[in-house]
């Protein structure tokens, strides 16, 4: 009998637990918890489903940080209700305005604690403090301007926050408040001791610095799509001691050449070729696996079930923000399908963007750049708009390169026939 019973699902496959043939990679892991001790904001970054969420589960301790999701109708003053309510606070509307003509809120926060609060006068405040046993019992009520980063760095101060700030999904934000959330960045680094992690889809590793200068030398940027073959094959050999199974050699080989470098696409097809052979938890007796297995057949048939989702992207990516003239997002669309899925693998620069949009419009060479860059500036909040998530494109405003974020993508449109899709959007 083995020592440990590992069901099939707690062994491979994506979930919402850190999985137990997590595998720790010293470019990734190692640099993410040496940053953590450098007084750094950080940034994760990565295309979607390539560990982002889990390499920051593994590497913190749940009471080391509070996360806050990121949605796309946030704005800056929204974020930072947000960060302050997952803090501890309670946030009201109050009826004084600021300068600017923005609403303050009155942010009110209670808690318990075994060591004595101390807080500075504030005139923005009061103070109420009970200590009538071991655990004094703190409340404060400010009022604050959540546009203000001068205010939440003070709210954070009086209650001695000491936590990791994760903000998730950053990328979903609109460019006005990534850029704007960039800005106030700077100052938590500079006026306090907080540091945030940014985890976010996009390739481009200085997404940040591109909005604001500044943060040069203030931000570390992880990068978790460094899957090497060597990373992916222990993923496989911890999970087969997990399971007592052997995958067959010649099958895995296959796997790797055919997943495009995606982890959750080794381990969903590691966990089929198991379930496939009868495999749903820890084998009393080692077991071979996936023996004959058409591996290539099975990544297609993995990247299929998203084929709807993918179809439905182009057409509804293609569509823009609206009906126009130049129907620009539609030649977006169109630029990406005429080239080669190598060419898409390293990204498409904004003059091959044009140049291929050039030569198929209508209005050809006479064509203004600006509408293309503009469009190309745009993917992501289209993306957003339209709820495609997670967003399969994103243009990196620093190297002027259009990328694809969603590897299994990429694996679905090498097996379409292009002219067939194009067909579909009106393009012969």
């Amino acid at each position: 009998m083995p020592e440990q019973v590992v069901k099939l699902r707690d062994a491979f496959g994506v979930g919402r637990e850190i999985p137990l043939n997590y595998v720790a990679r010293d470019g990734v892991d190692g640099r993410f918890i040496d940053s953590l001790t450098r007084d750094k904001h950080v940034v994760i970054y990565g295309s979607s489903k390539q560990g982002k969420t889990t390499l920051r589960r593994h590497c913190l301790n749940e009471t080391d940080f509070i996360v806050v999701s990121c949605l796309n109708t946030m704005g800056l003053a929204d974020l930072n209700g947000a960060i302050l309510k997952k803090a501890g606070y309670r946030i009201e509307q109050t009826q004084t305005k600021t300068v600017g003509g923005a609403w303050k809120y009155g942010a009110e926060f209670a808690g318990e604690g075994k060591v004595p609060f101390v807080a500075k006068a504030s005139g923005k405040g009061t103070l109420n403090r009970e200590t009538n046993s071991a655990d004094a019992v703190v409340s404060k009520r400010l009022e604050i301007d959540l546009n203000d980063v001068n205010d939440i760095i003070t709210a954070l101060q009086e209650i001695e926050f000491g936590k990791f700030i994760i903000l998730e999904d950053f990328h979903y934000l609109s460019a006005d408040t990534q850029r704007s959330f960039a800005f106030s960045l700077k100052a938590f680094h500079e006026n306090s001791p907080f540091c945030f992690i940014v985890v976010g889809v996009w390739r481009e590793q200085n997404r940040l610095i591109y909005y604001n200068g500044d943060l040069t030398n203030r931000i570390v940027s992880i990068d978790v799509d460094v899957w090497e073959p060597a990373h992916l094959r222990e993923v496989i050999s911890v999970g087969e001691q997990l399971l007592n199974v052997r995958f067959d050699p010649a099958t895995i080989e296959v796997l790797l050449r055919h997943c495009g470098d995606s982890v959750a696409l080794v381990q969903e097809a590691c966990y089929r070729l198991c379930e496939r052979s009868g495999v749903f938890e820890t084998r009393d007796e080692p077991q071979d696996v996936g023996v004959g297995a058409d591996a290539e057949a099975l990544v297609r048939e993995i990247v299929n079930d998203q084929a709807g989702r993918y179809s439905a992207f182009i057409t509804n990516f293609s569509e823009g923000f609206q009906q126009t003239d130049l129907e620009m997002y539609k030649w977006v669309t169109y630029a990406v399908l005429a080239s080669s899925i190598d060419v898409l693998e390293t990204g498409l620069r904004r003059q091959q963007v044009a140049s291929i949009i050039k030569a198929k419009h209508p209005e050809g060479a006479k064509l203004n750049e600006g509408n293309i860059t503009q469009a190309l500036q745009n993917t992501a909040s289209l993306q957003v708009q339209k709820s495609i998530r997670p967003i399969i494109f994103d243009y990196d405003q620093t190297t002027r390169v259009l990328t694809t974020v969603d590897r299994s993508f990429l694996i679905w449109l090498a097996h379409q026939d292009r002219a067939e899709l194009l067909a579909e959007l009106g393009i012969e």
